[in-house]
């Protein structure tokens, strides 16, 4: 069973804007020749690898909400200008909007049970978890 990672996403409002984010960094690396892959950055390294490989996705939590996910491929190790040892998270770069759920702040990311994970909501349904009846209804814990 697939284990997931949560993790808050900083400076994004909707899931619009980390559509945005994601189209703007893989143009970004087209133009300068790399592959065109989206990475994520982060300080600590996933020790549950092969779990999380195994089907697991990253639950973004935008503005107190569970929002959306993105299917995890890859977890490399990745050397930085400080000399701090950090793990690229590669992230398919398909956003799949979920049920919304609030989520209190935390720092770093954290591992996300299957059990624990909001489903999917039906293709072609924008509630991002910014308004309307979905997060009217998860806010007072009726969905």
């Amino acid at each position: 069973m697939p284990l997931h990672l949560l993790k808050l996403c900083v400076g994004a409002d909707s899931v619009e804007d980390l559509a945005a984010w994601v189209d703007e960094r893989l143009a970004a690396r087209r133009a300068d020749g790399r592959p065109a892959e989206q990475i994520h950055t982060t300080r600590m390294t996933p020790r549950r690898r092969e779990e999380i490989l195994d089907g697991g996705s990253l639950y973004w939590v935008i503005k107190g909400r569970i929002a959306v996910r993105q299917r995890l491929l890859d977890l490399r190790p990745a050397d930085s200008a400080d000399g701090i040892p950090r793990c690229d998270l590669v992230l398919e770069p398909v956003l799949v909007r979920t049920e919304p759920r609030p989520q209190r702040p935390f720092q770093g990311w954290r591992y996300l049970e299957p059990k624990s994970a909001p489903p999917d909501l039906p293709s072609g349904d924008a509630d991002d978890g910014a308004g309307g009846i979905r997060a009217a209804l998860a806010e007072l814990g009726l969905l």
